[in-house]
């Protein structure tokens, strides 16, 4: 009896474990998704003689495993990128922002901007940082209204980095409808002979690049030269190689009045004045265009960076701030982009009570 004993025993114990086993596995490996939409926008006018006409703005939905948070992070990438900067096809459990969100709880929307990516792609003429930012502010609109993806979003988030940052200002400031802005890549006083250099000797008009000369563009649409922006937009040791592949291989363009016009209005004015919602600005430590000397911007220092940036807002107290050490322009590329990461819920948490929908671990972070 006490063999048959010891072999139940065995079995029961092996059930338990199989079954703590099995139950662990929802948790750990249940899926993201993502999905991609359309989403209808007013094009860029010259109004009163021109009005703006339908156009489309494409973007991708990415949400966490389980029920749908209440709030998503729309996300509005810089000049000469589009949506893939936020979901870089390489590496992504190190290097997207929108999957590695999503695997810690927090919905994302990446649009591609008007004349990049699978969006419209208007004339460039008109394309300003205030038509750009009325696209952004229908897009809010839509996300709320449950026109991606099917859900309803009670709190909107928007996201820039560099130009997009700019455009994200435009936006906040002038429609006061989101409750919460993030701001990449940007200081108020960029190194404008570094910006001046590397406009006149890594830029090109779209149609002579291999790739995107097939888009069919108009002259004042630009893009990098190829080899161009490892220097322009990272930081030399904190990069991966194959990273800066990817990036060139999924390179896109901007229009350059559009580009004028968020320098001028979106940035060095600033709109920032105009923002009612909370502020986490971001930059990495070695970020040649708006960081340095030149740019009379100490970003070695996140206490310093702010109280040289605290001016350009109405109310200081609701600017926070996060330097990505060792990081270049495009702090969501670099190596330690997870601490970018984590700096960024920690603020969604602390500053707007946003909290995880729950973590679903992808990987490598």
């Amino acid at each position: 009896m006490r063999r048959p004993l010891k072999l139940t025993s065995a079995l029961f114990a092996c059930g338990v474990l199989f079954a703590s086993l099995t139950a662990a596995v929802p948790a750990e490996a249940a899926a993201i998704s993502c999905g991609d939409t359309d989403l209808p926008v007013t094009g860029p006018g010259l109004p009163p003689l021109v009005p703006g006409a339908p156009a489309v703005v494409h973007g991708r939905l990415c949400l966490p495993a389980g029920a749908a948070p209440d709030t998503v992070q729309l996300l509005v990438h810089g000049g000469t990128y589009n949506s893939a900067y936020w979901d870089l096809p390489y590496e992504p459990a190190r290097y997207s922002y929108q999957r590695d969100m999503a695997a810690h709880g927090y919905a994302t929307f990446a649009a591609d901007q008007l004349g990049a990516g699978r969006s419209s792609r208007p004339l460039s003429l008109p394309l300003s940082a205030w038509a750009a930012a009325e696209s952004m502010h229908e897009v809010v609109g839509h996300l709320r209204a449950g026109r991606a993806g099917g859900v309803r979003f009670a709190k909107v988030v928007i996201v820039g980095h560099s130009v997009g940052s700019g455009i994200v200002a435009v936006e906040a400031s002038t429609y006061h409808d989101v409750d919460g802005v993030v701001l990449t890549g940007i200081t108020h006083l960029p190194a404008l002979p570094v910006l001046a250099l590397g406009a006149a000797l890594g830029l090109q008009p779209a149609l002579l690049d291999g790739r995107l000369g097939t888009l069919g563009s108009d002259p004042l649409y630009f893009t990098t030269k190829p080899g161009a922006r490892a220097g322009l937009f990272y930081a030399a040791g904190d990069a991966d190689p194959a990273v800066i592949a990817a990036d060139e291989a999924t390179k896109d363009q901007v229009s350059v009045p559009g580009m004028g016009t968020v320098a001028l209005f979106g940035i060095v004015l600033p709109a920032t004045w105009g923002i009612t919602a909370p502020v986490f600005q971001v930059v990495g430590e070695k970020d040649a265009l708006f960081c340095g000397v030149l740019a009379l911007r100490d970003c070695s220092d996140a206490a310093v960076l702010r109280a040289q940036e605290a001016p350009y807002y109405t109310d200081p107290s609701k600017l926070s701030m996060y330097v990505l050490p060792g990081a270049g322009h495009s702090v969501a590329l670099h190596e330690n982009a997870n601490e970018y990461r984590n700096a960024t819920r920690s603020w969604l948490h602390d500053r707007l009570g946003i909290a995880p929908q729950g973590y679903h671990s992808i990987g490598r972070n």
